[in-house]
């Protein structure tokens, strides 16, 4: 449901508690008097038969007894009797519940089963069972909380009530408001999904907090986290980091994919900001809380200590940052007002002596310096001279410097050892202030993480190979010979065939079910001048090495067959219940100067297909060096995967090894992806050893996992992603009314190139029809926005020139969080008006929205605009004038379901 309805839960004008009570220790006692100490100024009501009247309060029997409808029903009842409350507030018509009720039980069966099911009936959104929330610029303090933070604009989302209680009390010492804090608890039907959503587009939220112990839903997860990281700071702690997995994995690349590196690789993907404790939430909120994001990772430091200055450094280069240089320009300036014994070099010490003139003049000369992009200020306290004079001194420098230049740098400040005085003096001029300098650079650092995953995410990839065409078709018919096997591995001879269809090197591999056929079958291999590998094939022994199944270097028939008679009595004494099926042939594959990779898919109960990329070789779980994505991949983000790993380093030419082809292995991680995109069948995929060098990669060595889907999604795509994949289905071929040919298909990040010519083709006129403004920039960020889509909630087609490759023309819906509506918008080159292709494209996206379940397609079109407005009423909009702009006509097709 996402925002449906949460309008009346963050801003309510009346309140009904339900198990409001007198009792001072009880959740609806408490929830009362904090209600009513919030100020909430609106009609607080309470349904309680026990009481006649509860802290002045008249009370009321049932819902029906109330004068009006309230906007937030918030239950304190005994758990037996939520579902029935909840029952009574659905067919009173309330919009939001919110039960504060504990010992709801979880699962199947449970109280908490029941209440979601009863609630889903009525259209009501519920919230908990939880601690409350609590939203300050509307005096509510809807929770059993200690108090009501201060107003501001940070929002917090948290599982946990003891951390939304916990940040409520540090806020109220550091200056630090929120714009609402919500304790979500079990979940009961609104979730992270919901108020990622909702905060994302809250005007009065800049930057969004959460705190996770775990995701329900990870596909409306990600499509709203990374929404919402596109429009403001969102930073995530999670807790559990080190918890065991529930069971062995039986591949390589799923003993490397542990469940909290699966988090990581999901908050990474999705634009998250993640934080490891407490203590550095609290340090992303004092930043975020005072500044923008920053540009740049350059950061200039000034100082009255020169050890506090060099401890800064050290925990700058320990986190990625780097020392701003001081320009000729300002270091000279700099040399004119300081004391001779100045360090003459970033960090500026101005020494101990230094008063509030001289913090002032220095920092006035170093924010001027486009050689750095934020500047740290710090102070270690001593007797020479007044700290809070200088916090004075610098905090109203950085503010004249700030109006006089129209400046957004960031400034941060460190007044070492300060009780809390400089803090205020800070906070009124936005700057962050900290008691140390680490801390002081790790909020540096976070605002430079921030800009740098959106700077990533804006990216445009490389296109793909065009050669690059999967046989999926061939690749299917593998697995689902296996299945029908009911086998659950693929054996090394299908996995060679499954690999050939997406192009993927792999050593090549013959079935021998004795020795003389092992003999016979190394050959030909044998022939041309290549040793032999001979290795045990079962179903029943995936480690082949435990068993002494390989045998390397074979160099003659004899060796081959005495190896192979040698493996299978092995195998056969170490497996006994083991089905042997042979042994399989492959040539040695001889790459003396390869580095050998590990590269796969493991499969997360939660996130589903995971990309694993590392070290590889027998030891690669205890050298553990590997990094972990979320499909599908392109080519940025699969060069983004190998560089995280510290065997990405070996990968560049070192002494008399060549550097290897790092274009090859980042598309065979993009293979892989595709693939697990294909054939969701796949559970595991590993390749190790992975041999890469400057003629490219090849896999030594493969073993590939397969399960049926489940019926209840047979049919459904891609549906184990918790990103949703390129959505292939909907390519089109069609012809214009001239006989030309185009390609009609969903927009990729790699057609930015395609658009600067396509707008080229498009008249000043047309393109103020259509963004009702003439447009002055076609700016990557802009572009990137409209090639850069979630296809989990928008989509855009583009109509290609199938003999030219040249953009026509494009259609985009974005749906609402709640698939209840979607604005569209449609564009073709103005020459080809007349040609059928604006027709073509209304007509493909009103088939996706309602594919999609879109309940209706809605748009804005300027009067003027008599083209547009005849197609909509052909198409069956309705057309009618917008109230609020009279140049605009709003239009709406409402969008009936296809009938089976």
């Amino acid at each position: 449901m996402s925002t449906y309805r949460l309008d009346h839960m963050f801003a309510p004008r009346s309140i009904a508690l339900v198990g409001g009570s007198p009792k001072a220790n009880s959740v609806g006692g408490a929830t009362l008097r904090n209600l009513k100490a919030g100020g909430f100024d609106g009609p607080i009501d309470i349904i309680n038969r026990k009481y006649s009247e509860i802290e002045g309060i008249k009370t009321k029997r049932d819902f029906k007894d109330l004068p009006y409808v309230p906007d937030l029903t918030i239950i304190c009842t005994p758990p037996s009797a939520v579902q029935g409350v909840v029952k009574a507030a659905g067919a009173h018509g309330c919009p939001c519940a919110m039960v504060l009720t504990a010992g709801l039980g979880i699962g199947t069966g449970s109280f908490t089963e029941a209440i979601s099911q009863t609630a889903r009936t009525t259209g009501l959104r519920l919230i908990g069972p939880s601690l409350g929330i609590l939203v300050p610029r509307a005096k509510l303090n809807a929770s059993f909380a200690a108090r009501l933070p201060a107003d501001g604009d940070l929002a917090v989302i948290s599982q946990s009530g003891a951390i939304s209680t916990t940040l409520a009390e540090w806020a109220s010492n550091r200056s630090i408001g929120f714009s609402a804090i919500t304790s979500m608890g079990e979940s009961l039907d609104v979730d992270f999904g919901d108020l990622l959503d909702y905060f994302a587009l809250d005007t009065q939220t800049r930057a969004i907090l959460m705190y996770i112990e775990s995701v329900s839903d990870p596909r409306k997860f990600m499509s709203a986290a990374r929404a919402a990281a596109r429009v403001k700071p969102v930073v995530v702690i999670k807790s559990g980091r080190h918890r065991q997995g529930a069971r062995a994995a039986a591949t390589h690349t799923g003993a490397l994919a542990g469940s909290d590196e699966v988090y990581e690789a999901a908050f990474r993907r999705a634009g998250l900001l993640r934080v490891l404790d407490m203590e550095e939430l609290f340090s992303a909120a004092e930043t975020l809380g005072h500044l923008q994001s920053s540009h740049g990772h350059r950061l200039a430091i000034l100082t009255n200590g020169g050890g506090l200055g060099v401890l800064a450094v050290d925990r700058l280069i320990d986190l990625g940052g780097e020392l701003a240089p001081l320009s000729d320009e300002v270091r000279k300036a700099l040399g004119k007002i300081l004391p001779e014994r100045w360090s003459n070099a970033n960090p500026v010490d101005i020494l101990g002596d230094a008063d509030g003139e001289r913090y002032a003049r220095a920092c006035e000369h170093i924010l001027g310096d486009t050689a750095n992009n934020a500047l740290l200020v710090m102070n270690a306290p001593n007797t020479l001279a007044s700290p809070i004079e200088s916090a004075m001194a610098v905090a109203k420098a950085v503010q004249k410097f700030r109006d006089e230049n129209h400046s957004r740098k960031p400034v941060f400040a460190a007044w070492v050892g300060d009780s809390g005085t400089a803090t205020g003096v800070f906070s009124a001029v936005n700057i962050p202030h900290f008691t140390n300098e680490a801390d002081a650079v790790r909020g540096f650092m976070h605002i430079v993480r921030y800009r740098e995953g959106l700077d990533v995410a804006m990216q445009t990839p490389p296109s793909l190979p065009e050669n690059f065409a999967p046989d999926v078709a061939a690749a299917r018919a593998v697995v689902q010979g296996a299945l029908k096997q009911k086998r659950t591995w693929l054996n090394p001879v299908e996995i060679t065939e499954l690999f050939a269809a997406y192009s993927i090197p792999i050593a090549s591999a013959v079935l021998a079910r004795d020795p003389d056929q092992a003999a016979r079958a190394a050959m030909p291999l044998l022939a041309e001048g290549n040793t032999v590998i001979v290795k045990i094939s079962s179903p029943d022994i995936l480690s082949k090495s435990d068993v002494g199944g390989v045998r390397l270097n074979l160099t003659s028939e004899r060796a081959v067959y005495d190896a192979t008679a040698d493996i299978m009595q092995r195998a056969r004494a170490a497996k006994p219940r083991a089905v042997i099926e042979g042994v399989t042939v492959h040539p040695m594959i001889l790459r003396p100067k390869a580095r050998e990779l590990i590269a796969g898919l493991a499969d997360d109960p939660t996130f589903g297909p995971i990309v694993v990329f590392g070290r590889g070789g027998t030891a690669v779980e205890v050298i553990n060096d590997k990094a972990l994505a979320l499909p599908p991949l392109d080519l940025n983000l699969a060069k983004d995967l190998i560089a995280r790993t510290r065997v990405s380093r070996i990968l560049k030419s070192y002494r008399d090894v060549p550097a290897v082809d790092e274009g090859a292995v980042a598309l065979l991680l993009v293979k892989i992806a595709q693939m697990a995109a294909d054939l969701p069948e796949i559970r595991e995929l590993d390749i190790n050893p992975l041999l890469a060098d400057k003629d490219g990669v090849i896999a030594a060595d493969a073993r590939v996992s397969v399960a049926p889907l489940s019926e209840t999604v047979r049919g459904s795509g891609h549906y184990r992603f918790a990103i949703k994949p390129y959505p292939k289905e909907w390519e089109r071929h069609a012809t214009l009314k001239d006989g030309r040919g185009v390609f009609l298909r969903p927009v990729r990040p790699e057609d930015e190139h395609l658009y600067p010519e396509f707008f080229k083709q498009v008249s000043t006129e047309d393109v103020r029809l259509r963004f009702f403004s003439a447009m002055k920039e076609l700016t990557h960020a802009f572009i990137a926005r409209l090639t850069q889509l979630d296809y989990a909630r928008a989509m855009a087609f583009i109509a290609i020139e199938e003999t030219t490759g040249k953009m026509l023309g494009v259609v985009r819906l974005h749906t609402d969080a709640d698939f209840a509506s979607a604005e569209y918008a449609v564009l073709v080159r103005s020459d080809l008006k007349g040609l059928g292709l604006g027709w073509m494209l209304m007509q493909l996206i009103i088939e996706y929205a309602r594919a999609e379940g879109v309940r209706a397609i809605r748009g804005q079109v300027m009067g003027q605009n008599k083209t547009m407005l005849d197609m909509n009423a052909r198409l069956g909009f309705t057309i009618k004038p917008d109230p609020h702009n009279t140049d605009l006509m709003l239009v709406v097709l409402p969008i009936e379901k296809k009938s089976n």
